[in-house]
């Protein structure tokens, strides 16, 4: 296939992936009350969490191999042996831990059931990625988006947050089953290997360090809200960040495409730039569309939950204004200096984390909301700093970048 339409491809499946997940947030958040939509959000973080370990320690390492021999089809072999073994003991210790420490075990014993089909197909799609066959995760993740509306869209009113996250998982099932048709063509004969993935030197274990400070510790953050204060806070603060998701989509599509086309640019600081404020002006003038939506239409998006994500909804943009230019500083860092991404990573994440809770304690979820924009307006301003005093020349080629981002 070639660069551009591989490219598009790849691109058009991280955009149907991010409506899924819209859509799914969206008509769980019509059909349910507060209180479920709450809990069934609670679940949907830890589940966010675990996917992005899981593509940080198996899925980024293995879109790091080259070429098309027996060792890149064995790694995808590996890849999804692991994955489905790992996340099937993680599912069966998330349902039993539950049962123990929580009075809503039932929705997260369903999660724990589903975990093995969501995260294995998610690892399917970056075996078609290192395969370089982006269209065949295309076709899996539209089957998944076709399985899963119908079936969110016909639960009864009133349908609790355990059955409702066992239908979501379940409908993963038809695209992971078509996933690994469409694999096993091109991985015939490999050997499978899961020993790399417990290895002492396995990269992964790196770009898991990364993801952690970098993303899950707002993300733990947000959960810890429902663990010690109350998930009404977590489902406001996830129904405001879910219509987002278009910028979402764009942010991940810069992260993926952005170190390549920067090292080939005469003037990457520049660019980024460019890039970062454009991209913040988006998501503030998105912000101030949502905010200035009719009630009416805010419940048909979000139902009952409209009125508590509402008043999040200024903080949010102006964090996703800020996000913005943060996430262009950061790929301008990873071409001009790679290593110096994770110590940023490393302070400031805990920083916007701590300003959440903080935030909550001071005037609640409004102040929660705002607590992370701070943290996000504080990281960006870092990376930006370091990116004035960075140097020039990109250093290295994209693979190279890759690499020693989490050096």
């Amino acid at each position: 296939m070639r660069g551009r339409t591989a490219a598009l491809c790849s691109v058009l499946d991280q955009a149907v992936s991010a409506l899924t997940n819209i859509a799914v947030l969206v008509l769980v958040a019509r059909h349910s009350e507060a209180d479920t939509f709450a809990l069934f959000a609670t679940a949907y973080v830890v589940f966010s969490v675990l996917l992005g370990g899981f593509g940080a320690y198996v899925g980024q390492e293995l879109v790091l191999h080259r070429g098309e021999g027996q060792e890149v089809r064995g790694a995808c072999r590996g890849a999804t042996a692991f994955t489905a073994g790992a996340s099937a003991i993680l599912g069966a210790l998330l349902a039993g831990g539950a049962v123990l420490v929580t009075d809503d075990a039932a929705v997260f014993a369903a999660l724990g059931l589903v975990l093995p089909v969501t995260l294995t197909q998610d690892t399917l799609r970056y075996c078609f990625s290192v395969l370089r066959k982006p269209h065949l995760a295309l076709a899996a993740d539209v089957l998944r988006l076709a399985a899963a509306l119908p079936l969110l869209l016909f639960q009864p009113n009133g349908a609790s947050a355990a059955r409702t996250t066992l239908v979501w998982g379940l409908s993963a099932l038809p695209a992971l089953l078509l996933s690994l048709a469409l694999l096993r063509p091109h991985v015939r004969g490999a050997r499978t290997s899961v020993k790399r993935y417990v290895s002492r030197g396995h990269l992964g274990r790196r770009f898991l360090v990364e993801f952690g400070v970098g993303n899950a510790t707002s993300q733990l953050a947000v959960l810890a809200l429902g663990l010690f204060a109350t998930p009404l806070a977590v489902g406001a603060l996830r129904g405001a960040t879910t219509l987002f998701g278009p910028l979402n989509v764009t942010f991940n599509a810069a992260t993926g495409f952005g170190p390549p086309l920067l090292t080939r640019h005469p003037a990457p600081r520049r660019a980024a730039l460019l890039a970062g404020t454009t991209l913040a002006a988006v998501a503030a003038a998105w912000g101030a569309v949502l905010y200035a939506l009719p009630v009416s239409w805010g419940r048909q998006l979000l139902g009952d939950t409209w009125e508590s994500a509402a008043e999040v909804l200024p903080a949010t943009g102006a964090q996703y204004a800020a996000m913005a230019f943060g996430v262009c500083g950061l790929l301008a860092l990873r071409v001009l200096t790679p290593r110096a991404t994770l110590p940023v990573q490393l302070v400031f994440s805990p920083v916007s984390a701590g300003l959440l809770l903080a935030g909550y304690a001071w005037t609640g979820v409004e102040g929660a909301a705002w607590g992370l924009c701070v943290g996000s307006v504080l990281k960006g301003a870092a990376v930006w700093a370091r990116v004035a005093r960075a140097g020039a020349t990109p250093v290295g080629t994209s693979a190279a970048t890759a690499s020693g981002v989490v050096s």
